[in-house]
């Protein structure tokens, strides 16, 4: 009882901290890069967005939905496109509300794909598979935004170049050892052999068991090599599908509020957005997101306060405040079709048979009186 009105407590403390950092997020932008915004001009950007602008917006972010449920089916054969939209729905929605919510999300998942009749192994591999290819890609942003900037010159200093440079390799080529890893017998066992050699550097009290390394990353191999081997590519396919729609949603809120500052630019906004929604502090990284995208819009590339701030706290409505509304209906239709099914089954399910009463026993004769003949 205490851990869980613990876990309620940072929960409440956590969407406090998310919405104080919306409010004041004028303030901090004023703080991190001298400009000054309102509210006001804020609300102004807003009222500018035309039907057409919105329009585009919610198909793009629709169709980035639709693009992320490619990825879900080639995780778990057997799930259907429709399954998976309110699947990542529902659990979109609790993640957005809690802290740490992508253990809730988990438990959102198995409850679900158990009540479509799936059984707890593929759902497992499905969990580490999706997991492991969301953050494989998170690794990647950075590094194709770094390029981003560098091909398009925005890094004059040839010192900050060479380091951009060294940045994005190094983090390219991680990204490619884990994923060889993954895929190959012989990668995952030399790179099990490297951690233990790694493992033994450290003091004898926090050394865990031998080979310790090694067998688990063994173990995740094994568990998800038969899906990465055979559906690799609508795993990557589908993943890169979803972020291009989702750098198109960024793109356009750059555009409404004229604060568009180049393809490359963008892109580079974009892998910053995406790598500060792993900010634990609060759900989703709320609030961090968007004060970090309006910092670097106004900071690094010189676009007006007004506009930069509004586009990230627009952007934040596309790819967060949203999806809660969204979950919500799809958990609570997903709950409504399991009550009636389970209706249905019970009704159609034929009477029982009627028991036949006990024969009476020796003694109940015994005791019944009889009846003399004439």
């Amino acid at each position: 009882m205490n851990g869980k009105w613990l876990r309620v407590a940072l929960s409440a403390v956590s969407l406090a901290l998310a919405v104080a950092l919306v409010i004041y997020l004028p303030q901090i932008v004023r703080a991190l890069t001298g400009a000054t915004v309102s509210w006001h001009e804020i609300g102004l950007q807003f009222s500018g967005l035309g039907w057409g602008t919105i329009a585009l917006m919610t198909a793009l972010w629709l169709a980035s939905l639709w693009a992320y449920t490619f990825v879900m089916t080639s995780a778990l054969p057997g799930l259907t496109h429709l399954q998976a939209l309110t699947l990542n729905a529902a659990g979109s929605a609790v993640s957005n509300l809690l802290p740490f919510g992508g253990a809730a999300g988990v438990a959102v998942t198995f409850g679900m794909t158990r009540g479509w009749g799936f059984a707890n192994r593929p759902i497992v591999a499905y969990t580490l598979v999706t997991g492991i290819w969301n953050s494989l890609f998170r690794f990647i942003l950075p590094a194709v935004g770094i390029l981003g900037l560098l091909i398009a010159g925005r890094a004059t200093d040839p010192t900050v170049a060479k380091a951009g440079w060294a940045g994005a390799g190094s983090i390219l080529v991680l990204v490619a050892v884990v994923a060889a890893a993954l895929y190959w017998d012989r990668a995952a066992l030399l790179l099990g052999r490297t951690l233990d050699a790694l493992v033994r550097l450290a003091p004898a009290r926090l050394r865990p068991a031998e080979h310790a390394a090694s067998a688990a990353i063994e173990r995740l191999r094994q568990d998800t090599a038969e899906i990465i081997h055979r559906r690799w590519p609508g795993l990557s396919l589908g993943m890169v599908g979803f972020l291009v729609l989702q750098c198109l949603i960024m793109a356009c809120c750059l555009v409404a509020t004229g604060s568009y500052p180049g393809p490359a630019e963008t892109v580079a906004v974009f892998a910053l957005s995406r790598v500060l929604t792993t900010a634990l502090v609060t759900p989703s990284g709320a609030g961090i997101m968007e004060g970090g995208v309006a910092t670097l819009l106004i900071g690094a590339f010189g676009q007006p306060a007004s506009g930069a701030t509004a586009a990230a706290v627009l952007f934040g409505f596309w790819t967060y405040t949203i999806e809660i509304p969204w979950g919500g209906l799809a958990l609570g239709g997903w709950a409504l079709l399991r009550r009636r099914d389970a209706r249905a089954m019970a009704a159609s399910a034929p009477p029982r048979p009627e028991s036949p009463p006990p024969p009476p026993s020796a003694g109940a004769e015994s005791r019944a009186p009889r009846r003399e003949s004439s």
